[in-house]
């Protein structure tokens, strides 16, 4: 697959996680295209930079350069949408009011632990709202390639990056698989088609569990 592929393989995966009605915060990288696996107007995706009803962009007529989501990139408004300042939503945020955040991953390890905002030794152009998001969100869904590239593993012992938070996620979605934590444990939910428990396990530094009832995606 190409890496366009493995990312629009682990969004459908991660929209099937979505209640309706839910208030969703998506992040930079896969977790935008997540939008395109939804139904419209079954879940209210909220973006920190100030709106809530954010839509995919389905045609060039209808950009608008002032509308884009925290990673700058265009979208659509909604049926209802609405609009604030970044106060407003981050108040959001920390009040409590957004049932799921999706994330990017530098690195989770195996107590669900996240790194996603820093490399030592390289500048960074800004924290951005995973702090917060990781503290004041309902629920946290990473979704990352299993590998970086240079192969090596983003499911972890132990993070190696500074951890964005001491709150912990609860589902991690790669192109090889579904983890969840439970019980502060990593476990082994769902196979992605095509891929073998095997190939987990040599691409996966993390100690992790196997569920009873694993599921073989097709």
């Amino acid at each position: 697959m190409t890496n366009k592929d493995i990312q629009e393989l682990i969004a459908k995966r991660a929209a099937a996680e979505l209640k309706p009605n839910s208030v969703v915060n998506l992040g930079i990288g896969i977790p935008t295209l997540i939008a395109k696996y939804v139904e419209p107007g079954s879940v209210f995706f909220h973006t920190e930079n100030g709106m809530l009803g954010v839509e995919e962009l389905t045609s060039e007529e209808d950009l608008d350069p002032s509308l884009v989501n925290a990673g700058k990139l265009p979208i659509s408004e909604g049926i209802g949408a609405s609009y604030f300042n970044s106060a407003e939503s981050f108040a959001m945020i920390r009040g409590g009011h957004v049932n799921v955040a999706i994330l990017g991953a530098l690195q989770v390890d195996q107590e669900g632990y996240i790194a996603n905002w820093a490399i030592p030794g390289k500048n960074i152009m800004g924290v951005g709202g995973a702090m917060d998001l990781l503290s004041g969100a309902g629920k946290v869904i990473v979704t990352t390639n299993h590998t970086s590239k240079n192969s090596e593993s983003k499911i972890v012992a132990k993070c190696s990056y500074p951890i964005t938070s001491l709150r912990k996620v609860d589902v991690i979605i790669t192109e090889l698989a579904v983890f969840k934590i439970e019980d502060g444990k990593l476990v082994l939910k769902e196979l992605m088609p095509g891929v073998s428990l095997d190939e987990v396990k040599e691409k996966t530094e993390a100690s992790f569990e196997i569920s009873e009832e694993i599921i073989v995606l097709r």
